[in-house]
């Protein structure tokens, strides 16, 4: 029978058309298949591996962890070393006073504690997030999504949460001394790597400070360096209130982290204690793998190889039915000349040994968010694959 029978049988799946790829192991920049198939991975298991596949830095360190300790004790009881030089480390690499952070299991996860921070700090509850944003899937961050079609069946949702315009100055003046937060994707994924003006950005911080609203970036498909600052919005010379980050941290093991300052963070200790709690949040073998995943990074020079990798990209993917390259760094959508065909090239692709991946709310684009490992080489031939396949279907 085998076990992609037993995929479909006993677990879950989240649409009807899963591929179900019988997966044997993943090196590098590759993942094979139990039939002996190679595929070239220009998704990084969704941005979450900026190493690529088993790096030996963090294939060490998780080991090494291993044989000292795995789980100890719920977050923020016990000093174990591991988390706290993880979040000793994030605060180096963020401006002031961006100084504790609290580390959890998911990006979504991070996103919650962000709301529950922002209306504690504020004793406001208005939240306000963008059109076409993306924050993840509990309930709290489901609000925060305009899309009524995937939050109409879980109603009600979070209340008090209003949209507006990303990138969108006018309507800017509809944050008042109401707002707890402002929740935005530095880069917004779902709507098609969306990037921001530094303007809106300095603007959207100036309205925050007139009102008294905390600022919240999400920078969990951005951050660690993706773009080519460690998060995204230092591009741009504004310091926010709180940081999400996720995805790559842990170099491909689950991991999110809100970072505040600490005369904030502190609000969830008392009136009640344990204001908010996480049993596997900062999980020492998690920890040490997002160690060695910075280090790593930093001492391999990926910071300026991601410049690089998006030039690459722009070159190759030049093709009369790519209207639009989007994003930066290893972030990239190329946005096609409609969505007829979107799907079928993302399979047929896969079927030709070179994964790519869609994006939730732009049916024209195609995701490519590479391992900063990717080579030139491997670059041009992802593209050329990817183009040759839009011609099959445009030009047939």
């Amino acid at each position: 029978m085998g076990i992609k029978t037993d995929f479909f049988k006993y677990q879950a799946q989240t649409t009807p058309f899963a591929p179900g790829l019988e997966i044997s192991h993943a090196n590098g920049n590759y993942f094979f298949d139990t039939h002996g198939n190679k595929y070239l991975d220009m998704v990084a298991g969704v941005s979450a591996l900026p190493l690529g596949h088993s790096h030996p830095a963090v294939v060490k360190a998780i080991k090494d962890q291993l044989d000292k300790y795995m789980h100890v004790m719920v977050y923020g009881e016990y000093a174990m070393s591991p988390a706290t030089l993880l979040c000793k480390k994030i605060a180096s690499l963020l401006p002031d006073p961006l100084d504790t952070t609290y580390l959890v299991n998911s990006g979504t996860e991070a996103t919650e504690a962000s709301i529950k921070l922002a209306r504690r700090v504020t004793g406001r509850s208005q939240i306000i997030a963008m059109k076409n944003a993306y924050h993840g899937n509990t309930t709290g961050s489901l609000a925060l999504m305009d899309y009524e079609e995937r939050k109409a069946p879980f109603r009600p949702l979070l209340p008090d949460v209003h949209h507006i315009t990303f990138n969108c100055v006018q309507e800017l003046r509809l944050i008042t001394k109401n707002t707890a937060a402002v929740i935005i994707e530095t880069i917004q994924g779902g709507a098609g790597f969306k990037v921001p003006s530094s303007h809106w950005l300095q603007q959207l911080r100036m309205r925050c400070n007139q009102t008294g609203t905390l600022l919240i970036v999400d920078e969990i498909q951005p951050g660690i360096w993706r773009t080519g600052s460690f998060c995204y919005f230092q591009q741009h010379d504004i310091t926010p209130d709180m940081v999400i980050t996720g995805k790559g941290l842990a170099g491909g093991l689950p991991i999110g982290a809100l970072t505040a300052r600490q005369s904030h963070m502190t609000q969830f200790k008392e009136f009640p204690m344990l204001g908010h709690i996480t049993t596997f949040g900062g999980n020492p073998v998690i920890a040490a793998a997002a160690l060695a995943t910075l280090q790593a990074i930093e001492d391999e020079g990926y910071p300026e190889r991601v410049k690089e990798i998006e030039l690459r990209f722009r070159e190759s993917l030049q093709h009369n039915n790519i209207k639009e390259i989007r994003g930066k760094g290893a972030m990239i959508a190329a946005i096609l000349a409609d969505d007829q065909y979107t799907a079928r090239i993302v399979d047929r692709c896969r079927e030709k040994g070179v994964i790519f991946f869609l994006l939730l709310f732009e049916k024209r684009a195609i995701r490519i968010s590479p391992p900063y490992t990717v080579t030139d080489q491997e670059i041009d031939h992802a593209c050329a694959v990817l183009k040759e396949t839009i011609d099959e279907f445009y030009n047939s």
